[in-house]
């Protein structure tokens, strides 16, 4: 398999920069991600419960390897306050092989 195909991000929304810092905190401390970049001023609209809301919310982008992925999902679900939380996962087609490099040496699935 390429360098960049067994590579994801997975993209998170939070309802807080607390909420969001605590889960890419214990993704990274977990060895389940490399990075984690939380980017404040998301403002999303969606349908919920029949009725278009609109929420501020933070991004977490997330970067890891696919093999990582179910213990990823499972880390956010056990921290977010949402009853289903936007996790979205998007292979790297492509890229720097030395960050990819980078991202193998600090995801460690045991």
């Amino acid at each position: 398999m390429s360098k960049s195909l067994d590579k994801i991000v997975i993209f998170v929304t939070a309802s807080s920069q607390n909420e969001a810092y605590d889960i890419g905190k214990a993704l990274i401390e977990r060895r389940l991600a490399a990075c984690c970049n939380i980017i404040p001023g998301v403002q999303s609209i969606y349908w919920w419960d029949g009725k278009v809301t609109e929420d501020p919310e933070i991004l977490l982008m997330i970067k890891t390897k696919k093999i990582a992925e179910e213990k990823v999902f499972e880390t956010i679900k056990s921290i977010h306050s949402y009853d289903l939380p936007e996790m979205i996962s998007i292979p790297m087609q492509g890229g720097y092989r030395k960050y990819f490099d980078w991202i193998d040496e600090n995801v460690i699935i045991e």
